[in-house]
């Protein structure tokens, strides 16, 4: 039939031809549309009705054979206008996959335990009686397959290893539902089990309740948690802000989440009350939150696995937030932490200027700074490069502000050992920095060949610059000023008169007045910006102590607190004008 539609004379005729697919043309639109739908699903998982294990080629012959596919194919050879529709509709529906999320417990099933057996015929015990019934749930509510970390990876297959890790955010994403098993919360619990589940507090749920859109809380005897009958819990304001409370993410981010860059120190702190078996663990789960994609590397310790992961971070956002923590510092890098738990604080909240509390400061500015020095100030800022590693040394843009003396406070916490030292270093108000170790560097005085800097690290946020990559960072409520209209001086009066000329258009005039006023508002548009990025660096900071090394790099001395240092003159613009890069160890 299309070969004579092919070779009709007619040419309306032969048109009908492009509203019909041969057999193989269909197979081949089927195949594609299974593809793209298999690259973000796992690659091996559970055959709900028989219990079986499949990798994704059993998956695709079983579909072959089935009455969904065939029916899918005449569909498809024949209805062109909703047939990419139908197609993707169709393969979605059948290869859902339903993903678990729990709590390893003793006598979890592995691969070798399962592969090529059915695990409907086994002892129904211990974690074969979870998968049973995770199985036999997902079955229930209409899904062909199932997923779970116990059985479904080859650990011992260092390549499905790593791509698993990396690929796990994503899977849970595409998932078509992702159960949740609170194996310690007892039947019929009242609200607040959730919080006190042992589940909640596991590294890597982070990601399998962030990731997916429809999920399903069970208790511990497989029935529904608070008796929600709803066919996704993430709709369910009560559970949503039980979970939300326990733990401390907003729950716009639980409904909705998206994985990158943005808010980095924010998730950060998600994590720093979460545990693992295995320490690298920590930063393992992590990547599909932040969309990295970094190698598995079981050994390393945590503090590389860490320092990795923020490492990367760094470098791609340019976002220094992660830089901000109270605690150790890490053998990665001295300006990373040792531990996930330093982010456990809140970054120190600084306080915020209102706007005319801005203008009254630009306003003063406009007669004790000069204009030439605040454009001059403001173009070596804006040229800084983005902080970045290289090696394991953080390259880091900063304004430096050299420390003079270091006096040591008598004094003492009695839950730890501690060290006071009060700092003075030039261009900055006196402060003090507390820390558990006593660092060699420090002394009654410092001695004449020991450089010490308190820095301030440099952020291209400060300059106001609108960036749509990073609308949503935390400094999306600074306020932007509005064009406003400027009154030419006398001299400027003098310039534009140049532009009348007798005989001319009135028109022209206006036009050339009005290119000349474009140009006047540009420059007092860029010595504003400059003043006003000057009343933001005389703000409160979080400051990094810095010491100097043999070899001309530094290292960063790690405090338990924040340490919030502030210029003592606005107005001194030469005293913030030290701006270097500095490498750090």
């Amino acid at each position: 039939m299309l070969s004579k539609l092919e070779h009709a004379s007619d040419t309306k005729i032969r048109q009908l031809r492009q509203h019909y697919l041969s057999s193989s043309e269909a197979e081949c639109a089927i195949r594609q549309v299974i593809r793209a739908q298999l690259d973000n699903s796992p690659l091996r998982v559970l055959e709900t009705t028989t219990g079986l294990l499949c990798n994704q080629e059993a998956q695709i012959s079983d579909f072959k054979t089935s009455k969904e596919y065939k029916e899918l194919l005449s569909f498809a050879m024949k209805h062109s206008d909703i047939r990419m529709k139908r197609i993707q509709e169709v393969v979605a529906a059948y290869f859902g996959c339903v993903m678990l999320s729990h709590r390893w417990e003793e006598k979890e099933p592995l691969l070798h335990d399962i592969q090529g057996k059915v695990i409907y015929e086994w002892n129904l015990v211990g974690g074969i009686l979870k998968l049973k019934s995770f199985c036999s749930i997902a079955c229930d509510a209409g899904y062909r397959w199932a997923w779970s970390d116990t059985c479904c990876i080859d650990k011992s297959n260092n390549v499905e290893l790593q791509e698993s890790l990396n690929s796990m955010f994503i899977w849970y994403h595409h998932s078509a539902l992702t159960i949740v098993y609170l194996s310690d919360v007892p039947p019929s619990s009242k609200p607040g089990a959730l919080a006190k589940s042992e589940w909640i507090r596991r590294g890597w749920t982070v990601g399998e309740f962030l990731a997916p859109k429809v999920i399903r809380f069970y208790q511990k005897d497989w029935s529904l948690y608070l008796n929600d009958q709803s066919l996704n819990h993430k709709e369910s304001v009560v559970i949503m802000q039980e979970l939300g409370d326990a733990t401390g993410i907003d729950q716009r981010a639980l409904v909705s989440f998206n994985p990158g860059m943005r808010g980095a120190r924010e998730k950060l702190k998600w994590a720093s009350t979460r545990i693992t078996t295995l320490q690298e663990d920590i930063a393992y789960s992590l990547f599909g939150i932040f969309g990295v994609h970094l190698p598995v590397i079981y050994g390393e310790k945590k503090h590389n696995a860490l320092g990795r992961l923020l490492q990367e971070i760094v470098a791609w956002s340019g976002d220094i937030t992660a830089l901000d923590w109270a605690g150790k510092p890490s053998e990665f890098n001295s300006c990373l932490p040792a531990d996930i738990t330093s982010y456990k604080t809140l970054s120190h909240m600084l306080p915020s200027l209102f706007e005319d509390e801005m203008q009254t400061s630009v306003s003063f500015l406009r007669h004790a700074v000069t204009i030439d020095l605040a454009s001059e100030f403001y173009t070596l800022l804006d040229n800084l490069s983005a902080p970045r590693f290289a090696n394991c040394r953080l390259h880091l843009p900063c304004i430096a502000f050299p420390v003079r003396s270091v006096k040591w406070m008598r004094g003492h916490s009695p839950d730890k050992i501690s060290f006071t030292y009060v700092v003075k270093a030039d261009g900055l108000s006196d402060l003090r920095i507390t820390t558990e170790d006593k660092p060699a560097q420090f002394s009654r005085t410092i001695p004449a060949h020991q450089t010490l800097l308190l820095v301030r690290p440099w952020s291209r946020h400060l300059l106001e610059l609108h960036d749509s990559a990073n609308d949503k960072q935390s400094v999306a409520n600074w306020s932007t000023v509005d064009s406003s209209l400027y009154h030419l001086p006398s001299a400027s009066s003098e310039r534009a008169s140049r532009f009348l000329r007798l005989g001319q258009p009135l028109g022209s005039v206006f036009d050339a007045f009005r290119g000349f006023s474009r140009e006047t508002e540009s420059a007092d548009s860029e010595t504003q910006r400059a003043l006003r990025l000057i009343v933001r660096l005389g703000q409160p900071f979080s400051a990094f102590l810095l010491a100097q090394q043999p070899g001309g790099e530094y290292r960063r001395i790690a405090s338990d607190q924040h340490i919030i240092a502030q210029v003592k003159e606005m107005a001194s613009v030469h005293s913030m004008m030290d701006i270097r890069t500095l490498e750090i160890l």
